[in-house]
């Protein structure tokens, strides 16, 4: 009678355990976030000028492209299961937009080259200064950034930048969600050069 009630006690123990820990590892929602609810709403809007794609400012081809870089974002933001990452694969120092939820607000860090952010922080995206040369996109050309600009993913990203050999320039693994210019986003947009974003310390925390 006692072993079997030590097996009962075990067994509680293990439950509550599990009830307690469930929310640690339980799959995250994302789609209840404002990312999902801007991209579901750019889809709709999108799709209704199928017919006619000149009627939203799109050749076909530009309305394919940009389709069907919605359609990921809507994707990614459905099936992930952690936090937006950023991957830094440029062999210089990478400045990145991230918050810690409920610590602390979206601010610019700044990511070791070969490292990755902490999938406790959110990822926001990415700075990259004037100058660069940046093909934000596998499916995008090359182009020379005339200003600083602020690189937007959407929940649940694993964004890589990595230096391309054809260019030396930035190479992004996925599209933006979207690309701010000065005066288009509360982020902060400094004036850095490269090299003096090479001369910033890497941010300890920020570090997986």
């Amino acid at each position: 009678m006692m072993k079997f009630f030590k097996v009962v006690l075990v067994v509680l123990v293990l439950l509550v355990n599990l009830a307690v820990a469930q929310p640690s590892w339980a799959a995250k929602d994302f789609t209840k976030g404002t990312d999902y609810a801007e991209v579901t709403q750019a889809l709709t809007e999108l799709l209704s000028a199928q017919s006619d794609p000149s009627v939203a400012g799109y050749t076909p081809e530009q309305y394919q492209q940009r389709l069907a870089e919605l359609q990921q974002q809507k994707y990614v933001i459905e099936t992930a299961t952690k936090r937006a990452q950023c991957r830094n694969e440029t062999g210089q120092t990478l400045a990145v937009y991230a918050n810690k939820p409920k610590k602390s607000p979206t601010q610019l860090y700044f990511l070791g080259a070969g490292e990755i952010t902490d999938d406790d922080w959110d990822c926001d995206g990415i700075y990259l200064p004037a100058g660069t040369q940046a093909t934000l996109g596998p499916a995008a050309e090359a182009l020379s950034l005339t200003e600083p600009v602020a690189i937007k993913v959407v929940d649940g990203t694993q964004l890589i930048a990595r230096t391309t050999a054809a260019t030396g320039g930035i190479q992004l693994n996925v599209a933006p969600a979207k690309v701010f210019k000065a005066g288009e986003t509360t982020w902060a947009l400094p004036s850095y050069t490269q090299a003096e974003i090479n001369g910033q310390v890497p941010t300890p925390q920020l570090i997986d």
